[in-house]
C-alpha cells in the first residue's frame, strides 16, 4: 500500500487525499505537521530534501514529491487525467497556473492569517497577496463564465482537484468569492463529484486566528 506523508489542513496535501478517495485507492496517511517542523527532521529530509508535504512513498521505496506531480502519477490511466493530447495539455496548463499564479497568493495569504501571530510583520504582505489572488480568481471565473464546466479539459479531473483545494478555502485568506458566480458554481460541481471529501478544519488555534481576522 502506498504511504502519504501529509498535513491535513494543507491544500496541497488535500489534493492527494481527495484524488485517492475519488479513485477508491487506499493509502496509509502519516500526519506530518509542517507548521511544527515535522518536515525538517533528519529522517524526513533524507527522503525529501526540500522538506515539504505531501510526499508519496511506494512499496518499492521510490519517493515522489510535489503535489501536482503526485496527482498526475496517481491519475495516469484513469479518466481523471485526459488521454487526448490537447485535453491533457489543457489540464497541465491549469495545473501550472495553480502553482505559479494561484497557490503562491491564496495559500500564502491563508497561512499568514491562520498560522502567524496577529502582530507578525508578515501581515504587511496581505494586501499584495490578496490583489494577486483576486487576479487569479478572476481568470478562473472568466474561463468558466465563457462556457467551460471544468479546468481539466472536457471533464472533471486533476486540474479541478488542484485548483479546488485552495480556492475552496480562499475566504480563510481574506478573499470574498461573491464576485465570482461561475467560480462558486464550479466549487459546487466539484463537491458533487463521486467520492468527494472535504478538507479537514485547521487545528483550534489556527481556526481561532482565522475567525478573528478581519
Amino acid at each position: 500500500m502506498i504511504v502519504v506523508h501529509g498535513y491535513s489542513p494543507s491544500g496541497n496535501c488535500h489534493k492527494v487525499r481527495l484524488l485517492l478517495a475519488q479513485l477508491g485507492r487506499p493509502c496509509t496517511w502519516i500526519e506530518t505537521d509542517s507548521s511544527r517542523g515535522e518536515t525538517r527532521t533528519p529522517g524526513y529530509l533524507a527522503k525529501n530534501p526540500n522538506g515539504q508535504v505531501p510526499m508519496l512513498e511506494l512499496d518499492d521505496g521510490r519517493v515522489l514529491v510535489e503535489s501536482n506531480a503526485i496527482l498526475c502519477f496517481l491519475a495516469a490511466g484513469t479518466p481523471l487525467l485526459p488521454a487526448d493530447p490537447w485535453q491533457h495539455a489543457q489540464a497541465l496548463r491549469w495545473m501550472f497556473f495553480e502553482q505559479y499564479s494561484h497557490e503562491p497568493a491564496i495559500a500564502v495569504a491563508r497561512f499568514i492569517r491562520g498560522w502567524t501571530d496577529v502582530d507578525s510583520p508578515r501581515r504587511a504582505e496581505l494586501p499584495a497577496l490578496q490583489a494577486r489572488g483576486h487576479r487569479a480568481l478572476a481568470v478562473m471565473d472568466g474561463h468558466l463564465a465563457a462556457g467551460a464546466a471544468w479546468f481539466s479539459g472536457s471533464a472533471y479531473g486533476v486540474a479541478d482537484i488542484a485548483l479546488f483545494a485552495y480556492t475552496a478555502v480562499a475566504p480563510d485568506g481574506g478573499f470574498d468569492l461573491a464576485p465570482y458566480p461561475a467560480l462558486r458554481d464550479w466549487l459546487a460541481r466539484v463537491r458533487g463529484t463521486p467520492g468527494f471529501i472535504d478538507m479537514p478544519a485547521p487545528a483550534p488555534v489556527n481556526a481561532a486566528r482565522l475567525a478573528a481576522t478581519d
